[in-house]
């Protein structure tokens, strides 16, 4: 549980220091299209950690549904590790979980417009290739229809529900808040340096 936690201000664009800080178990998560995958892919290599991604346990093919007892079961072995990058949402329990059990959060928080326009290109990129991205044996255009309906409950009802979390969490955990296209790209992956300057 979160409980005993102090009340954390918003945190303003990270500061070079906090960017490099040793990252063992680190939490990416925010709405759908905000460039959390390839963020991840680059902050797995510059710090060597695995990368996990919560809809890999989260959905059978076919975008079928797992159980939620097999899903946060899954997810339990991978917190109970001694590093780790985990990538997404999933459930209200696995994300009060993750948000307990890391040292780094990084939430991408861009304006609603920018997650629906990256969105939408990726959802027609995958009309014509597999997306990486997606979990095996789920073709991410079937989800085409429903991911605007599920991108604006996830800002309406989910984001102050988080963001109320993350205002909660121990001063002692770094909370990377990244708001707008500019953060993004200037993010810094690692101590060599590199930035996240092309998407």
């Amino acid at each position: 549980c979160l409980s005993g936690l102090v009340r954390r201000e918003t945190i303003p664009f990270p500061s070079v220091a906090m960017q490099y800080a040793k990252m063992n178990k680190v939490m990416v998560i925010g709405n759908a299209g905000g460039g959390k995958s390839t963020l991840c892919r680059r902050l797995s290599n510059a710090h060597d950690l695995p990368h996990l991604k919560v809809d890999d346990i989260m959905w059978r093919p076919g975008w079928e549904r797992s159980p939620e007892a097999d899903f946060l079961q899954q997810h339990e072995t991978w917190l109970a590790t001694d590093r780790w990058l985990i990538d997404g949402v999933g459930s209200m329990v696995s994300v009060i979980r993750r948000l307990a059990a890391a040292d780094t959060v990084i939430y991408v928080d861009l304006p609603l417009h920018v997650h629906a326009w990256w969105a939408a290109k990726r959802q027609v990129a995958s009309l014509f290739s597999r997306n990486a991205d997606g979990p095996v044996g789920c073709p991410m255009w079937r989800m085409t229809l429903r991911l605007p309906g599920m991108m604006w409950w996830m800002h309406r009802y989910f984001r102050p529900e988080l963001q109320d979390l993350l205002a909660q969490l121990p001063v002692e955990k770094t909370v990377i808040i990244l708001r707008s296209k500019h953060q993004l790209r200037a993010f810094r992956l690692g101590p060599d340096g590199s930035f996240m300057s092309d998407l």
